[in-house]
């Protein structure tokens, strides 16, 4: 028998049984947009009545589901073997018919093959997201990309990603949905913040008072432009400031070094600091006067720069991908040309030389902005209107 994990032999409540399921299925679950989106779906389908189940490798964020009291099962589907993911097959035919699944929703390459395969053989509803402009290549690269394709309905993650789509695949533009991202406005929310949340990190970060904070959120790799927000930060020669580089640096301790040696040479020892992953990033970006996205590849969305406006922070970002839909250019934050370090410089010190008063004007307005296109509430009720329209077809 296969083992397809010990959520998996549970069995299914009599209260779950006549009740639409969707299985959502990703790489992992340790960290990141993908993951996060997973997760808020099956809150909001559990919220709703229905039967959210979730296939992954596993990580860090099971916790999480398992606190909601949502079915997690693991199986090897981040694997790109295609012995693996042909095995994933029989094991993902197994769960649906088991649980009575009605619509398997992937939402990442590697393990969308094996689901696809598993769609077509139980003939269930088949649901794809794009989250990010993948990189074309060879036949053989562009035939891996073209199974997000294969989905009843498409859900683009935003504009840029369904103007990608059909730029460069073959593709019925009727099938494409686009539902950008939502951030958790309860959640990031200057209001929820209580003051010892953010002493608490002030304290284990040993900052300063009084000091403007300026703050890079997001994991320690090249794509996230680290160098040029140093640089940028050097000809910010007589500022008072403190710069954070908030993200995981696992695996990345060469990265890390070669940031800590640039910092170093550019005269900034104690003013650029490294802090590595947090858990309360929330309560972080309370600490933040301006919020910097200085990524060199375009994003499909960009979560980070929507999270910083729910909190009232003004962003600076480099003018592509999601950003130039989720930022208000003047208003809500700066749009700086790619790798643009004299442009991300003026942009830093017109932040940090607002005013209060027209500090507190982006504030409002930067929230308002989230809360009435980018609330999770509008992704969770949008994406169910796809399953809900796939099911009405069905009946």
């Amino acid at each position: 028998m296969n083992n397809l994990g010990s959520e998996h032999n549970t069995p299914l409540p009599a209260s779950e049984r006549h009740h639409p399921t969707v299985l959502q299925i990703l790489p992992s679950l340790n960290g990141g947009g993908v993951e996060r989106g997973t997760i808020e779906m099956a809150s909001a389908l559990k919220e709703k009545g229905w039967v959210p189940i979730v296939v992954s490798s596993g990580g860090v964020m099971e916790q999480e589901l398992k606190r909601m009291g949502v079915r997690h099962i693991t199986l090897p589907v981040a694997s790109k073997n295609p012995w693996i993911m042909r095995r994933n097959v029989g094991r993902l035919a197994q769960i649906v018919t088991e649980f009575d699944v009605d619509i398997i929703h992937a939402r990442s390459r590697a393990p969308a093959w094996s689901a696809y395969a598993t769609a077509r053989k139980t003939r269930k509803h088949f649901v794809t997201t794009f989250h990010a402009a993948y990189t074309r290549g060879g036949l053989l690269k562009n035939y891996y990309n073209s199974v997000m394709l294969k989905g009843e309905k498409v859900i683009a993650i935003s504009e840029f990603i369904a103007a990608h789509i059909l730029e460069n695949y073959n593709i019925d533009p009727g099938k494409i949905v686009t539902i950008p991202r939502g951030v958790d406005c309860r959640k990031f929310n200057p209001a929820a913040i209580n003051a010892e949340r953010v002493i608490k990190i002030a304290r284990d970060w040993s900052l300063p008072d009084d000091i403007p904070v300026v703050m890079l959120p997001g994991r320690l790799t090249r794509l996230k432009g680290h160098t040029t927000f140093i640089e940028a930060l050097a000809r910010l020669e007589h500022r008072n400031f403190l710069a954070l580089m908030v993200g995981s640096t696992e695996g990345r301790e060469a990265y890390t070094a070669e940031l800590n040696s640039l910092i170093q040479q550019r005269g900034l020892e104690g003013k650029v600091q490294i802090k590595g992953h947090c858990d309360d990033m929330a309560g972080a970006l309370m600490l933040s006067d301006v919020v910097v996205s200085a990524t060199t590849v375009p994003e499909g969305f960009g979560r980070i720069a929507v999270e910083a406006q729910a909190m009232g922070r003004p962003v600076i970002a480099t003018a592509h991908g999601g950003s130039m839909e989720t930022i208000i250019d003047g208003e809500t934050g700066w749009l700086v040309p790619v790798g643009d370090i004299d442009a991300m410089s003026a942009a830093l010190a017109a932040a940090l030389d607002m005013p209060v008063e027209a500090r507190e004007a982006v504030a409002v307005q930067a929230r308002e902005h989230v809360m009435s296109k980018y609330a999770i509430e509008k992704m969770c009720a949008s994406t169910i209107g796809v399953y809900e329209s796939l099911l009405a077809d069905s009946d």
